[in-house]
């Protein structure tokens, strides 16, 4: 490089001073240039001519500085200045002269414009005074030439406006064509900027020879590019003064016309070219112009980082550009050589204050340069960096988006994203039990996690990814793919103070998602019952297709609510959706048998070929017996054509219904490996194997199922939406011609008759004519004077502010129209009236329900209610505590459990006797046998302390368990399902419910069977009618609403006496199943049996726990208490046979039929405490004596007597009054029927 040492010393031939003129200078440089010629002998390099040149120089004159080199490398190749001159100021030139050349014609245009005006303004003036005094005297035709140039102006005007309106789209990012020419010219600019960064390496100032070098080329075809678009940009600007000196036009002046002199003259000169560096400040519109760039935050990064880079590589090219070219005042001797990229890391550490001082400017322009660059650049650097760094920091860390992963589905969670709902749910759902689950799950929530929820991520992260962000912002919904995810889970806040408003949350989010895709399948939670209404309003929510509302609060109560009907149902139901490993315990205690039962759960499986043409009944003793896994439904699909599509979920549905090829059977069983076996069962194959691991899949051709050919065994004598995997929860089939129940009792043609309404419009619950609510409160002393037995008290804390739980979900269950009237429950609430009073408006259509206003934490409004005679005692709570201490949620349903556990009652109750004058409560029927004050002589069981009150409390917390009993030994840490007061049956959380989530996804028929069984009859057609209305609406008896009562129940038989007494004591558990399923068509699944039942010393526990689906060769004992789904009986509104019948008469149909497959041997039986003899003796012995005690039974129909209380000998007093809490066995089995075996 050049090191200008020959621009400034003086002439040769003795100027002195070193002055000289810079014509006298170029003669001396030419002279000097002259003599290297002459004393060469060949053609030399330069660098031999800069020597000879030196030595030349240095003997003319002593006051000429040294060269060392001259100022143009010149080759014989480039016809360059053959003197050497530098040319930089030819290229500064031509840019100074556009600049100021075009400056001054746009102020001398505004100038002359300016003139012209004014003129004109004076001459209108003086033309306007001329047409006003000679506006009478002139013809309309001497204006006409006016006119006429008028028109031409206006002409002219509206060509330059089109021309510039043109211009203005074209460079625009308003339309595509615009957006292309903008991107473009910041692509071209981007290039010239590395082109000059090529270029930089090169001396300042060199020889080029434009047809040969190949970035000149370039670099002049973008410059040609950019003057195009200069002039688009000043025939578009409004302003052209303005525009001239904008940075982006500055930019061009100092580029554009060096590159057109480098082509004249053959040589290239750096100079201002880094000024195409300022480009780069527009690089944020560029992205927002390509839809890069749409948040606040990221369009403010890219603006700070454009502003200081281009800042900063700007200054380092004029630092570079002074330091290699020097001053000129100097001659250019003080210059350095410094590369292009050691200015820039000189600017850098001058900026950032550090200075090593290993690079600095040495020139005086150089050294100008940073004084001024200091001040803004450190004031850049202290403001810019921070914020950019910032900026960097609060980006959300998972802000990207989710790559799908070819064969493999992913489904999106969102909503209420906590370490507690994700990790509940990611237990549930990536359970080992399950099927080799290949599905990602993707969180997306709006909020980062923190560390703990962060770190749960991580030990998931194979399957589990999370994004940051909310499904109401469409950006975010395309960023987790939602258009191409197989469902999408919207988790709602269980414990929120306001449940309206999260319902509405969750609602926005699905409309959000299904507006955006309205094809997802959505799963989601709803906390309000009522809320569910809304959802329907949503064009395309389609529960046809997937979408499904899991609403905690009908489940809630609906699971309460059977545990009204059979205690202990609502902890064998939630094992039985959610996944539980199974615990090995090897000592003979209860939690051994209780989480044998709990590694239980609800799987569906094609059924094979094998059970085509066979009864239910016989199915699921078949499956039961040799395949080890419990039946307890079906799907069905109708026989008619026009209803092919839509099928039906049916519990239990009896002898009359036969299986059809491709039927989906609902299984409980501990693994999904398990339920195969009822797909790969074969008869021919696997008919004599024992084992039934030994069941797999064979080699025999299986039965193709046509629809069209396969006719339904069921009579299509009637269509209803009643049931359905996806139609409708709750169906019963339809009873064939030749059983003998399709005949109705005489009260169901009384019914039929009558213009009384006794059920609502769809058939499914009892209804009677709105109550007002003065009409059901009962005052204390009332409710003490009421006889109230066997009824169900539901101890409320509200207030008036309190959230509505909505109570109908409780009731409606215990309303469910297969049960007869008189098997209703009474139910008394217990709390206060305000609240109750908000709730009574979807309550006043239920009949046997009143009120006693007060305080579940009184006992004296308990003992007014008879709480130590109830069947049950229901806690809840509508009160949200907004407070951080967790475990005060649950305060007022610990104390008014606690509080009723420490009450005390007379023994001496015993017999109670009522005046015949005595008070009927409102909202009882006084015509009804029930509810008639007038009950005789009663005999209530003996309970003496409020321990033995069977109860069942509500939580909001889980922990809190641990407070509900305090002679249990649980741990704090304990989970739920694994504690006493859980087990037992006593206590019921919500939180048991997100295990629905992820089973609903993985089998949409699970919810429905589950609202089936605990809903007691729920369907859309109601659901619709409640969102109309609010309430039920009463409906006229027709065959078409009373074939909707036929469907199964749950409820609790006794083995202490009954039908099945005789294998209470030490018979097989497979027995009584294949017995109860034969004789009454009722399918047992569980057993409810005294926690100290396998002590050998008698205890005083009361205590009871579940166990769920036993073996078949698991023993009884006479205190066990039988979960069953029993049929619904027609005749039993009419009358119900005597005990001593029914026992005659099951004893009797026990022997004629036996089971077709194999029982366990009779020498197992033999080792049992006593022969079936004997037993059938104390059978015997005990009707003789109910017989005797005929007198003391308590008797609401002439021909139906059930006894309260019955003392048997030789069973201890202690062990009856166990057993007393329940109904006898008579009051739930219908009159026996001998049931034609149809295999």
């Amino acid at each position: 490089m050049a090191n200008g040492g020959g621009g400034g010393g003086g002439s040769s031939g003795g100027g002195g001073g070193g002055g000289g003129s810079s014509l006298r200078m170029s003669s001396n440089i030419h002279a000097n240039h002259l003599s290297l010629d002459a004393s060469s002998s060949s053609s030399s390099s330069s660098s031999s001519s800069s020597s000879s040149s030196s030595s030349s120089s240095s003997s003319s004159s002593v006051h000429e500085p040294k060269m060392d080199a001259l100022i143009i490398p010149v080759t014989m190749e480039v016809p360059c200045d053959s003197r050497g001159q530098r040319m930089w100021w030819a290229f500064l030139a031509s840019s100074m002269v556009t600049f100021f050349g075009g400056l001054f014609i746009i102020l001398l245009w505004r100038t002359l414009k300016y003139l012209w005006t004014v003129c004109c303004h004076c001459g209108g003036k003086t033309k306007e005074a001329q047409k006003i005094n000679n506006g009478s005297s002139q013809a309309d035709g001497t204006l006409k030439p006016v006119d006429e140039k008028e028109e031409a102006v206006a002409a002219e005007v509206g060509w330059m406006t089109s021309v510039k309106d043109w211009a203005g789209v074209m460079i625009s990012a308003q339309t595509l064509t615009g957006r292309v020419l903008v991107v473009l010219v910041f692509a071209l600019s981007i290039g010239a900027l590395v082109i000059y960064f090529i270029d930089s390496s090169n001396p300042i100032e060199s020889c080029q020879n434009f047809y040969k070098d190949f970035t000149l080329q370039i670099d002049m075809a973008f410059n040609v590019f950019f003057l195009l678009y200069f002039g688009l940009r000043f025939i578009a600007a409004n302003d052209k003064l303005w525009f001239w000196l904008e940075v982006n036009s500055v930019v061009d002046f100092f580029t554009v016309p060096p590159v057109f002199v480098s082509v004249y003259l053959n040589r290239s000169w750096l100079g201002l070219r880094f000024l195409r560096a300022l480009r780069l400040i527009q690089f944020s519109e560029i992205l927002q112009f390509l839809n890069i760039l749409k948040t606040s935050n990221s369009i403010k990064l890219v603006n700070l980082l454009s502003i200081f880079i281009s800042t900063w590589l700007t200054a380092a090219g004029f630092i570079h550009l002074v330091e290699n070219s020097g001053d000129p005042w100097e001659n250019f001797q003080n210059n350095q050589a410094l590369t292009y990229w050691e200015c820039v890391y000189l600017l850098m550490v001058t900026m950032s204050t550090v200075g090593y001082g290993d690079v600095y400017a040495k020139t005086t322009l150089g050294r100008l340069f940073m004084v001024f660059f200091i001040l803004g650049g450190l004031a850049m650097f202290a403001s810019y960096v921070p914020e950019i760094i910032e900026l960097i920091g609060n980006r959300k860390k998972y802000g990207g988006s989710y790559s799908a992963v070819s064969g493999r589905k992913h489904i999106v969670v969102c909503g209420h994203i906590t370490l507690e709902s994700v990790s509940n749910f990611l237990k549930d759902f990536l359970h080992k039990d399950r099927d080799d689950v290949n599905v990602e799950i993707v969180f997306l929530h709006n909020i980062s996690p923190n560390l703990e929820l962060e770190a749960l991520f991580k030990r998931h992260f194979t399957q589990v990814e999370f994004y940051q962000g909310s499904v109401l912002n469409p950006h975010d919904l395309a960023r987790v793919k939602i258009e191409s995810a197989d469902a999408c889970l919207i988790l709602a806040n269980k414990y929120c103070a306001d449940p309206d408003a999260e319902d509405a949350s969750n609602i926005m989010r699905v409309i959000s998602i299904k507006n955006y895709h309205p094809k997802i399948r959505i799963i989601t939670q709803m906390l309000q019952y009522h809320n569910k209404a809304h959802l329907l309003n949503i064009p395309s929510w389609n529960w046809k297709e997937g979408d499904d509302a899991i609403c905690l609060a009908e489940l809630k109560l609906g699971f309460i609510a059977q545990s009204c009907l059979a205690q202990g149902l609502s902890t064998m139901l939630a094992n039985l959706f959610s996944m539980r490993s199974f615990i090995k315990i090897e000592e003979d205690t209860w939690q051994k048998y209780y989480l044998e039962g709990v590694s239980n759960e609800m799987y569906t499986e094609y059924l094979s070929s094998a059970f085509v043409g066979l009864s239910f009944p016989t199915v699921c003793e078949l499956c039961f017996v040799k395949l080890k896994l419990l039946m307890i439904a079906i799907e069905y699909k109708s026989a008619n054509r026009e209803s092919r599509s839509r099928k039906r979920i049916l519990i239990n549905p009896g002898n009359h219904l036969k299986i059809q090829e491709g039927t989906l059977g609902f299984f409980i069983a501990s693994d999904a490996k398990e339920v195969k076996r009822a797909f790969f069962y074969c008869k021919a194959c696997h008919d004599d194997i024992t084992d039934p691991k030994r069941i797999k899949k064979c080699g025999c051709k299986r039965l193709i199922y046509f629809e069209d050919e396969q006719p339904s065994t069921l009579s299509p004598k009637k269509k209803q939406r009643n049931g359905g995997m996806r139609n409708s929860p709750n169906s019963s089939p339809k009873l064939m011609r030749h059983d003998p129940l399709l005949i109705p009792g005489n009260d169901q043609i009384d019914n039929m008759d009558s213009n009384v309404k006794k059920y609502d419009s769809t058939g499914m619950f009892h209804w009677c004519a709105p109550k007002e609510i003065e009409k059901v409160i009962l005052t204390r002393s009332e409710a003490a004077m009421t006889v109230l037995s066997g009824h169900v008290v539901v101890c409320i804390f509200g207030d008036v502010s309190s959230a509505l739980i909505g109570l109908r979900n409780l009731v409606m269950p215990l309303r469910a129209s297969n049960f007869h009237y008189h098997e209703l429950k009474h139910i008394v609430f217990v709390g206060s009236i305000e609240y109750l009073k908000r709730e009574w408006e979807t309550l006043h259509n239920f009949p046997k329900v009143s009120i006693l206003p007060g305080t579940p934490l009184s006992r004296a409004d308990l003992r007014a209610v008879n709480i130590n005679l109830c069947d049950m005692c229901v806690i809840l709570s509508a009160n949200q505590n907004n407070i951080d201490d967790t475990s005060l949620q649950d305060k007022e349903c610990i104390l008014a459990s606690l509080n009723i556990k420490s009450m005390q009652f007379d023994d001496s109750i015993g017999v109670l006797q009522a005046n015949s004058q005595g008070f009927t409560p409102p909202g009882m029927d006084r015509s009804s046998p029930d509810n008639s004050p007038v009950h005789g002589m009663l005999r209530q069981p003996s309970i003496t302390t409020g321990v033995n009150i069977p109860i069942i409390t509500e939580l909001v917390n889980d922990t809190n368990v641990q407070f509900l009993d305090q002679d249990d030994d649980d741990d704090p840490d304990t989970e739920l399902y694994l504690t006493q007061p859980f087990a037992c049956g006593t206590a019921f959380a919500v939180s048991v419910l997100d295990s629905l989530m992820s089973a609903t996804y993985f089998n949409d028929n699970i919810l429905t069977l589950i609202r089936t069984l605990v809903t007691g009859g729920a369907t859309p057609e109601l659901e619709a009618l409640i969102a109309e209305e609010n309430a039920l609406r009463g409906g006229y008896s027709t065959p078409q609403t009373l074939a909707n009562r036929d469907r199964c129940r749950v409820a609790q038989l006794a083995l202490l006496d009954g039908p099945f007494a005789d294998l209470g004591d030490g018979g097989c558990y497979g027995d009584l199943f294949c017995k109860a399923l034969k004789t009454y068509n009722m399918l047992c699944f569980g057993i409810y049996r005294l926690r100290d039942a396998h002590l050998s010393t008698p205890s005083q526990c009361t205590k009871r726990y579940v166990i769920t689906n036993p073996p078949y060769e698991f023993e009884l004992v006479p205190t066990d208490l039988i979960f069953c789904l029993m049929q619904f009986d027609h005749n039993a509104g009419q009358s119900r046979a005597s005990l001593s019948h029914s026992s005659h008469s099951s004893q009797s149909s026990s022997k004629k039929s036996s089971s077709v497959h194999s029982i366990p041997s009779t020498a197992n039986r033999q080792n049992r405490p006593k022969s079936r003899e004997s037993r059938d003796k104390q059978n015997a012995t005990r009707m003789n004596r109910m017989g005797q005690a005929e007198k003391k039974w308590f008797t609401d129909e002439p021909d139906n007597a059930y006894p309260r209380n019955i003392q048997i000998k030789p069973m201890s007093t202690h062990m009856a009054n166990q057993i007393n809490q329940y109904k006898s066995t008579s009051s739930l089995i219908p009159p026996i029927r001998e049931v034609e075996d149809e295999c």
